[in-house]
């Protein structure tokens, strides 16, 4: 490792470049604008799930046929007894405010000819109330944010910058915390990729917004940057972290081997009318819920699965010819233009589609106020398990849960930023006695090993044998990547190894745990209890 050494001070800290990270630090840098707000990503500025988001946000937005307890309802049924009912009517009800706030950043939302907001619906929902631009809604939020971002004078940007470990006693005081004792973030461990040095950035508040883990499995549509590195991270600094068990198949990714990530086919076009078909052309979602291919998620998505199991067959078919060309192709021009890039014409040819792992539910525990069990340590987005999903995540919920708790953060901050002490006497990171290490074929071989196992025993059908063999498969990976990571110089690639063999573990045990089924997580050899 370089032996230059960099330390920072700086107020705010976030840790992603999501919904949830770039509107909390627009928040903060424009009431506290003497604060100094930094932002690191991994990647590029716009790098992110959000990004990749197509369907659109949530919202009461028409309510004249809507309603918040609508919305409320829908929330709680989709996500099988498990919300939080509290948290689930203030992320609703405090929607449309944030809404507009994007608008007022300059998002843009298609609308009718009428100029009134074009609402389209998804599985799960009772009524049209998704926000969308096209099928590329997150990409827009994106463009939105950012620009907003890069003329905020007080907003620092560093692009290219990894989160290692967050700061807490155990460094500054180099002793081992309890379970039991208040523990407090002052701030990251940040390796800048670029310069090969890693920076100690001290912060006031710490944000983690670092978004989800799909990079576990071999089949996602998360992108690569998706590697659990913020639900580790708060993992190995003893933050309380639960449900993460819950993990979303997304039913309908397009199935065209080779492409990595998966392509997301959109929610929308389902619930535009598209009708499911298995690989001989049949219907089949009538035999597994009354609201066929508008059941949420994880039903439709064990749905497919068990369709593959009995044909053998690897994909089953989206069928969208008989909706009205234009109008589909206005609303969903990425995905028309991509299937016609595979030969695939919506106006006569059935989509080919499967499940890919798409979003987890549970992850870092925060309450209604953003705060983890860490002292001035919040999170907001993905990485977060805030109540509002329970065991499924309803369609179009995630961006405005970013939102909603990036703001609820934010409001909290208000009332106590002042009172928080300028972290000091943070040590430097320490890489002494580390080598150079040649051999990245281990950390790619012990990458598609996780994926491996993460996809044959903890998928969409889970068992007790497979979980018992994903565990011990996996505590061989953590101690072969403990001795390299001890020892080897850092790279990007062996420290998102570590956080993909901490989630996949995490996700392994969380389901040894669960003695009942529920939304997205089902294990064959449980009954599912009645609530």
């Amino acid at each position: 490792m370089n032996a230059e050494k960099k330390s920072y001070n700086s107020d705010f800290l976030i840790i992603g470049s999501g919904i949830a990270g770039l509107s909390f630090a627009l928040k903060a840098a424009n009431h506290f604008k003497e604060a100094s707000v930094t932002i690191i990503t991994k990647s590029e500025k716009s790098e992110s799930n959000t990004k990749y988001a197509q369907g659109g946000i949530a919202t009461v937005w028409n309510e004249t046929v809507d309603s918040f307890e609508q919305h409320i309802e829908d929330t709680l049924v989709a996500g099988d007894g498990l919300c939080d009912e509290d948290v689930v009517k203030m992320v609703v009800e405090d929607a449309p405010a944030r809404l507009r706030e994007l608008m007022e950043w300059g998002a843009i939302f298609d609308k009718t000819s009428k100029g009134d907001f074009s609402l389209g619906r998804e599985g799960g929902h009772s009524q049209d109330r998704i926000l969308h631009h096209q099928d590329l809604t997150g990409a827009e939020i994106e463009r939105a944010l950012i620009a907003q971002v890069d003329k905020t004078e007080n907003i620092q940007f560093l692009t290219h910058h990894f989160a290692i470990d967050l700061i807490t006693e155990h460094q500054v005081k180099k002793r081992q915390t309890s379970v039991l004792e208040k523990i407090t973030c002052y701030g990251a461990y940040v390796l800048d990729e670029k310069r090969n040095v890693v920076k100690t950035f001290a912060a006031k508040v710490t944000m983690l917004a670092s978004g989800g883990n799909g990079q576990v499995y071999f089949t996602t549509t998360n992108p690569v940057v998706a590697t659990g590195d913020g639900i580790a991270m708060a993992y190995r600094a003893m933050a309380e972290v639960s449900e993460v068990e819950f993990i979303q198949f997304h039913p309908t990714a397009l199935y065209n081997p080779g492409e990595y990530p998966a392509f997301l086919i959109s929610e929308a076009v389902r619930g535009a009318g598209a009708i499911l078909r298995d690989y001989y052309g049949n219907r089949f979602m009538h035999k597994y819920d009354v609201r066929e291919e508008l059941a949420s998620r994880d039903i439709v998505a064990r749905a497919i699965d068990h369709e593959l199991k009995i044909s053998g067959m690897p994909n089953v078919y989206l069928d969208c010819t008989h909706l009205e060309y234009e109008t589909f192709k206005n609303h969903f021009p990425n995905i028309t233009e991509k299937c016609l890039t595979l030969g695939i014409d919506v106006r006569k040819d059935f989509i080919p589609v499967s499940p890919a792992a798409h979003y987890i539910c549970g992850g870092v525990n925060v309450n209604k106020k953003g705060k983890t069990s860490i002292k001035n340590l919040y999170g907001a987005g993905e990485v977060t398990r805030t109540g509002l999903h329970g065991a499924n995540r309803l369609a179009s919920n995630s961006l405005l849960e970013g939102i909603v708790f990036a703001h609820r953060a934010f409001e909290n901050l208000t009332q106590r930023f002042d009172k928080i002490k300028t972290p000091k006497n943070i040590p430097d990171w320490n890489d002494s006695g580390v080598v150079k290490n040649m051999e990245k074929i281990l950390i790619t071989h012990d990458r598609n090993e996780v994926k491996t196992i993460m996809s044959n025993y903890v998928g969409i059908v889970r068992s007790n044998e497979r979980l018992l063999r994903a565990e011990r498969k996996l505590h061989v990976l953590f101690e072969d990547n403990k001795r390299l990571y001890d020892h080897s110089e850092l790279s990007v690639d062996l420290c998102e190894l570590r956080n993909l063999i901490t989630t996949a573990f995490l996700i392994t045990r969380f389901s040894k745990a669960r003695k009942e089924n529920r939304g997205g997580f089902h294990n064959v050899d449980l009954i599912k209890k009645e609530l």
